[in-house]
């Protein structure tokens, strides 16, 4: 078995261990319809997650990303944290004549060390991230070991209204040198707009900035979701149609549908 097939199984352990732990104890920092889309909820937090994009520019062609995610917060010492996996699994068109291609995508993890603001209903916080080449095939991957910085706020103060950020940097330290050095910046700012019996409007559109070739995307998205409280969970579904103002490069997302499920385990 070579490494990258050990490194793979590695991973997929990992991300269902983080998924399958035993729940831990949440605190009660607002209404739970509110913290739903907080993504530094102190919750263990299962995501199901897909981005479909209609069309790719350059190739003219769609493609698919689905998201295996799980959340888990933890304490060392006095200080907490919250670790978050992603797993993807991408179908992509590739190489010149944009033939489509399956597999496994490159895993990412982060650890952000939740600074205490003064106030539960804000939450905020800063740590570092590592991207795995575990990529089934180069075309779904970058093929490098990257290294960078994970920076997430959410206000819930106003029970109508809830917003924040996802802020992401990554450069490439090791992996095939014959693949394009990475130097990626990605923000995504969300809104949350409640519209009461847990139905609000949303809009969580990820902005993508290639430090290596200045290409960009800035996709806006406004859709529509539910949150459902269960004895013991909090179900969060939603779909959202993106459409990106400005691009400039290939391979960037002209338009996509964002949707998925999130599960909050109380």
């Amino acid at each position: 078995m070579n490494v990258l097939a050990i490194l793979r199984r590695e991973v997929v352990s990992l991300i269902l261990a983080i998924v399958f732990a035993a729940p831990l104890a949440a605190q009660d920092t607002g209404d739970a319809k509110a913290q739903a889309n907080n993504p530094l909820a102190n919750i263990k937090t299962v995501n199901l997650q897909n981005q479909y994009t209609g069309n790719f520019t350059g190739v003219e062609k769609p493609g698919n990303t689905f998201y295996l995610r799980g959340a888990m917060p933890v304490s060392i010492g006095d200080s907490k944290w919250l670790i978050r996996a992603t797993l993807p699994f991408n179908s992509w068109p590739v190489g010149v004549a944009g033939d489509r291609v399956s597999g496994l995508g490159d895993f990412n993890i982060f650890a952000a060390y939740l600074i205490d603001v003064g106030n539960p209903a804000i939450s905020f916080g800063i740590g570092p991230q590592v991207t795995a080449p575990t990529a089934a095939t180069n075309g779904l991957g970058a093929g490098k070991w990257s290294l960078g910085l994970a920076n997430v706020l959410f206000d819930a103060r106003n029970s109508k209204f809830q917003w924040g950020y996802l802020l992401t940097w990554q450069a490439s330290v090791a992996g095939d040198n014959t693949r394009n050095d990475v130097n990626f910046g990605a923000f995504q700012p969300f809104a949350m707009y409640q519209l009461g019996k847990g139905w609000y409007l949303r809009s969580t559109g990820v902005w993508t900035y290639n430090f290596e070739s200045d290409n960009y995307a800035i996709p806006i998205g406004l859709g529509i979701g539910k949150v459902t409280v269960k004895p013991g969970v909090v179900i969060n579904a939603y779909f959202e149609p993106q459409y990106s103002i400005s691009t400039r490069g290939a391979f960037q997302s002209e338009w996509g549908v964002f949707a998925g499920v999130n599960f909050q385990f109380k």
